[in-house]
């Protein structure tokens, strides 16, 4: 009789992989940022990526991160768990939000009101700027769990590929 294979993914591990996939999607030059929702029985509910409103063509919206507003990306990209809160057709009260950077005040917001109640997240690398800053606070107040996983523990998607 033969046994079950013992070295699958973890659940984080399958998630984090999951929102890795989807940053793949980005046409972002600089940073490449995904998001995957599941609910308490681990069932995927959303999953998004750092890019364009729907309708907005990729060519004809800058891509850049210096200068003025409107010839920067920042006025136009909607953020990766955004678009996972908006791409899902379920209550998202209760979910868990795979992330693979920290999420902004603006993405804590929408974070906050849909009712996910856990951030697992991977990289923090902003989190010395004031919208990190105001981000932990909001989720902190409204009871929203963080909790950072190890890339090392990851399995990468852009390796698998």
């Amino acid at each position: 009789m033969s046994k079950k294979r013992l070295d699958v993914l973890s659940w984080d591990e399958y998630f984090m992989s999951v929102a890795h996939l989807s940053a793949l999607r980005s046409k972002d030059p600089n940073t490449q940022v995904g998001a995957c929702i599941v609910n308490e029985d681990n069932i995927i509910l959303g999953i998004g990526y750092n890019g364009l409103p729907k309708g907005c063509s990729d060519d004809e919206f800058p891509w850049g991160n210096v200068g003025d507003t409107l010839d920067t990306k920042y006025a136009f990209v909607v953020h990766a768990e955004l678009n996972a809160i908006l791409n899902s057709h379920a209550s998202l009260k209760g979910a868990s939000i795979y992330v693979s950077l920290f999420p902004c005040n603006e993405c804590a917001k929408a974070i906050i009101q849909s009712g996910i109640t856990l951030i697992v997240y991977e990289d923090d690398k902003y989190a010395d700027t004031d919208a990190v800053k105001a981000s932990k606070r909001m989720l902190a107040a409204a009871g929203v769990a963080i909790r950072q996983v190890e890339k090392r523990l990851l399995v990468k998607v852009e390796e698998v590929i």
